[in-house]
Parts: structure tokens; sequence; C-alpha cells
């Protein structure tokens, strides 16, 4: 015979159950919100600064590399210097935020000036290493319009890990998804200082985007 404790149609079981499970819920939301704490990008609301992407909350310089194009070829973070440098982490198997940045990016290409697209320089680094092959990307880049346009750099972890974590970004080899990775939009100016960023999704569009190169273009990076 069941005692009413036993009976799962009891009610005070059924409430201690129901309990138990908006805890669990709680700590699993809890543990989500930690690990996306982590690895969120530094930039902090812009305010009121002439940019409108999110500005930095001190001054962060971009790192140093030297990593390989998917074209062929070493591309030097010190032959940066005096170019606008757009810089995002992709995969080329992620169909969520990748294709969006890149078909951004592309579009804001285009609609610059002769001379404002030679002083600026797109780039990606890649979250895969090992899917990331120059013929993925180039099928990746070319279904966005993007060769030409944005340059793709791939390479070994043992390669890529000290940029990830230098930029503190969360590739996608780390998640174990192709979509599930961090992808900001930033934007360094011509002395290679980190002063925007722009978020999929929120305020990354061609406009924000042609906005915040020009502005970062005319300002004086001392």
């Amino acid at each position: 015979m069941t005692s009413a404790a036993e009976n799962p149609k009891n009610p005070r079981r059924r409430n201690l159950l129901v309990l138990l499970a908006a805890l669990l819920v709680a700590l699993l939301v809890v543990g989500a919100v930690g690990f996306a704490a982590r690895f969120a990008d530094r930039a902090a609301p812009s305010g009121t600064g002439p940019y409108h992407g999110s500005e930095p909350p001190a001054v962060f310089k971009l790192p140093p590399f030297e990593l390989t194009s998917y074209r062929g070829g070493r591309v030097d973070s010190a032959t940066l210097a005096g170019d606008v440098v757009l810089l995002t982490i992709l995969d080329a198997q992620c169909t969520d935020v990748c294709p969006i940045l890149a078909s951004v990016i592309a579009g804001t290409i285009d609609r610059l000036t002769p001379a404002e697209r030679k002083q600026v320089r797109a780039l990606a680094i890649s979250g895969d290493p090992a899917e990331d092959t120059p013929t993925a990307v180039r099928q990746f880049l070319s279904k966005r319009r993007a060769v030409g346009r944005l340059d793709y750099l791939v390479g070994s972890e043992e390669q890529l890990r000290p940029i990830w974590t230098a930029l503190q970004i969360l590739p996608s080899l780390d998640s174990g998804q192709d979509s599930l990775h961090s992808a900001p939009l930033r934007i360094y100016d011509r002395g290679g200082t980190w002063v925007a960023t722009l978020h999929s999704g929120a305020d990354l569009n061609e406009e924000n985007l042609l906005h915040d190169i020009r502005t970062a273009l005319a300002a004086d990076s001392g």
C-alpha cells in the first residue's frame, strides 16, 4: 500500500518536485550566464562617443600576430600600421552569425571610395583550424560576395591560440559547435587602438560600420 508521502499525486510531493525543477533550471541559467560572461567582449556602450558601435572602457591595442591568409602568404600585424583594421573571428561552417558578418563587411567595403578602401584592412581569424581549409574558406567567402574584400587568416591551433587568448574570444574549436563562438567585429584606428565594436543582432549593419570606419579614418591616432 502506498503512503500519502510516497504518492506521486500527493500535493506536497508534487510541489517539492516543482521546486526542485525550478532550482535546477535556475542553476543552469546562472551557469550559462557565467560562461557567457567569461568570454564576453569587453566593449562597453558608446554613450556619447563618436562611434556608433560600443567603445572599449580603456585603451587596448591590436595584439601582434603573423598568420597565413587562405590565399597564401603571410599577414603581419606590423604591416597594418596606418590602416583602419576590421577584425573578427569566423568559422566557415557556421550558419548563424558568420554569414551575416561576412556579408555586412563585404557590402560596406564596396561602399567605400577607392581612396578609403586603400586605407582599410578587413580581416577574419579562423576559430576552427581543422575545418577552415583554403577551399572551405574560399567557398564561404564566395557565397557572401566577400572575396577580395575580407581576408581570412588560417593556421594550426598552436598558431591561432595566442591571438584568441590575446583578444579574449571564444573560438568554435573550444565550444565544440560551429555556430557557437565569440563574434565581435572590432574596429582599430590607424594607430592600432581598438575604438569600437559592432555586434550582429544588435548594432551591426552597413550604415553603422561605414560611419565607424570613416570616423576612424578621420581620427587623429596620435
